[in-house]
């Protein structure tokens, strides 16, 4: 059930303590794909996960504007800084919880999360009355797995694609739940102006700070191979990923160790 489309005595009569809260970034994403890519992401891969679990499961709204400010030369991006991040989905976990959903999985689509996500998320289990575990998508598919002979392979050699920013993966998945957000017509210009891997590394530390230190257009790797099939098999693994989650979650013993 996602709340946006219920009402308030549909939610009251839901028989579940679990929860999807997707959160992503409203951000630059190159010339082709749509500002908004990460809680577009998010949500679809939340919505998806939500069909693909056996039982009942409440989908918050999205939270839309992440961790995003070295994305901040790019017309349009928005951000927060780390601790209005943490209270923000730390509240919104507590209003879940408030009324029942107490065991939340929060579905990010955006790098740029993930550490403060892992802290606000163990600093909800372990200080407020809810569980809450961070899942992002991109993480959680396994890319570099041998799918060699498998029914379920991928449409192409994962081992090729690279996950980047604004390139094949995310383009994909975009172009398999929106593929009316794709400029289409601007994908060979992205894909001359994009970078070829995030940052500037050097004995193991990134000296960039900002994307567009190491990217003209702000994309990171060739978007032209995200094709919607392949988006399609991203978000369906995605989505068996999440329910594989909620199946865990819903069956934890939540009980924190005695601190004394």
């Amino acid at each position: 059930m996602h709340l946006s489309e219920s009402t308030w005595t549909d939610a009251d009569a839901v028989e579940t303590d679990l929860a999807l809260l997707p959160v992503g970034s409203t951000e630059q994403h190159g010339p082709h794909a749509p500002l908004g890519t990460d809680a577009l992401t998010a949500e679809a891969v939340a919505e998806a996960g939500a069909d693909a679990y056996d039982g009942e499961v409440v989908v918050a709204p999205a939270i839309p504007v992440g961790v995003a400010e070295e994305h901040r030369h790019f017309a349009g991006t928005l951000w927060v800084g780390e601790d209005t991040f943490r209270d923000y989905v730390r509240e919104t976990i507590g209003s879940l919880a408030h009324h029942g959903w107490d065991r939340v999985v929060v579905v990010n689509g955006h790098g740029g999360n993930v550490a403060p996500l892992r802290e606000v998320c163990a600093r909800v289990t372990r200080h407020d009355d809810a569980y809450a575990v961070p899942f992002t998508w991109f993480d959680a598919v396994a890319l570099d797995g041998d799918w060699t002979g498998h029914p379920d392979a991928p449409p192409v050699d994962l081992a090729e694609i690279a996950m980047g920013h604004g390139g094949p993966v995310e383009t994909a998945l975009v172009r398999a739940v929106a593929p009316d957000l794709i400029r289409e017509e601007r994908l060979d210009d992205a894909a001359a102006g994009a970078a070829d891997a995030w940052g500037e590394w050097v004995a193991g530390a990134n000296l960039a700070y900002d994307s567009a230190e190491f990217s003209d257009n702000g994309a990171v790797g060739d978007p032209r191979g995200g094709t919607a099939e392949l988006g399609a098999w991203l978000r369906d693994r995605s989505a068996e990923k999440v329910a594989t989650l909620l199946d865990r979650v819903a069956a934890r013993d939540c009980s924190r160790p005695d601190d004394g």
